[in-house]
C-alpha cells in the first residue's frame, strides 16, 4: 500500500483558511514530488440575479479568481514545486471540486480549509468542506482554524 500522493488538488476562494490549505498542499507536493492543481471555482450562484444588471461582474470576478490563482502559482514555484496547474471553473464549488476537477486531474488528494468566503451558504446548506468530505473519490484533508 503507497501513502504517495501525485495529483493534489488544492481549492482556494481567498480566505484566510484557503492561505493554510494552500500552504500544507505545498508541503505535501514538495515531500511527495507531485503535482499541485490550484482551483478556485467562481460561485455563479451568488450573482446569478445581479448580472442582468451588471454584466461586468462575471468579468471582474474571473479577473479576480485569476489573480488569487497566479499569486499561489507563484508562491509554489519559489516553494521549489515545478509541476503546477491552475483551474478556474465556473458553479457550484461543492460539486465542481469533487466531480470535475479532482476526476478530471486524476486527484489522489483534495485540500481545502474547513470554512471559506461563503458564510451564507454554509449556514443553510452546510459547508463545502464537509460536502467534499462525504463526496470526493479520493483522501481529502481538511484544513481547520488557527482559532
Amino acid at each position: 500500500m503507497s501513502f504517495e500522493y501525485k495529483n493534489i488538488v488544492v481549492a482556494v476562494d481567498g480566505s484566510e483558511t484557503a492561505e493554510r490549505a494552500f500552504q500544507k498542499a505545498v508541503d505535501i507536493a514538495k515531500r511527495n514530488k507531485a503535482t499541485i492543481i490550484l482551483s478556485h471555482i467562481v460561485d455563479t450562484r451568488a450573482f446569478a440575479t445581479v448580472e442582468a444588471y451588471d454584466r461586468s461582474l462575471a468579468m471582474r470576478a474571473e479577473k479576480h479568481a485569476y489573480e488569487i490563482l497566479e499569486d499561489y502559482k507563484q508562491q509554489a514555484q519559489e516553494a521549489g514545486l515545478d509541476s503546477i496547474e491552475i483551474v478556474i471553473e465556473y458553479g457550484s464549488p461543492k460539486v465542481k471540486i469533487t466531480k470535475d476537477i479532482a476526476p478530471k486531474y486524476n486527484a489522489d488528494l483534495i485540500v481545502c480549509g474547513a470554512t471559506g468566503l461563503n458564510a451564507m451558504e454554509r449556514f443553510f446548506i452546510g459547508s463545502v468542506s464537509e460536502h467534499i468530505t462525504r463526496t470526493a473519490k479520493c483522501d481529502v484533508l481538511v484544513i481547520r482554524d488557527n482559532d
